[in-house]
């Protein structure tokens, strides 16, 4: 049984930067590929990025390219979102997802959710 525990959230200034982790507890992390998702109230869950389980591939949401680093460390089995520039457009709950093997951008089709943490971005 897959077990995520995000941190990291908190409340900063626009153009401040701050970093997110995902601890994934369970069998085999490097089975996993992972990613973040953000969801503001009365919105879907929408996708931010995504690694694939032996961080060779990465995908970003438009959004968030060229301002997100979705990375992961497998000695400390964590998955971490590095976000530079923030905007108050960036303000939501953060959650990490996995699922087995191969990327993937919807939320539909994760079975392994974090808690969430809250960012809140202050222009």
């Amino acid at each position: 049984q897959v077990q995520l525990v995000e941190s990291g959230g908190g409340s900063v200034q626009a153009g401040d930067s701050l970093t997110l982790s995902c601890v994934f507890s369970g069998r085999y992390f490097s089975n996993y590929a992972m990613a973040w998702f953000r969801q503001t109230p009365g919105r879907e869950r929408d996708f931010v990025a995504a690694i694939t389980w032996n961080g060779g591939r990465t995908s970003y949401a438009d959004s968030v390219k060229d301002r997100f680093i979705i990375s992961r460390d497998h000695h400390k089995n964590t998955m971490y979102l590095q976000m530079n520039s923030l905007k108050a457009d960036d303000t939501a709950v953060y959650y990490c997802a996995a699922r087995l093997y191969t990327l993937a951008t919807a939320a539909r089709d994760f079975d392994s959710w974090g808690q969430g943490t809250q960012v809140t971005v202050s222009s």
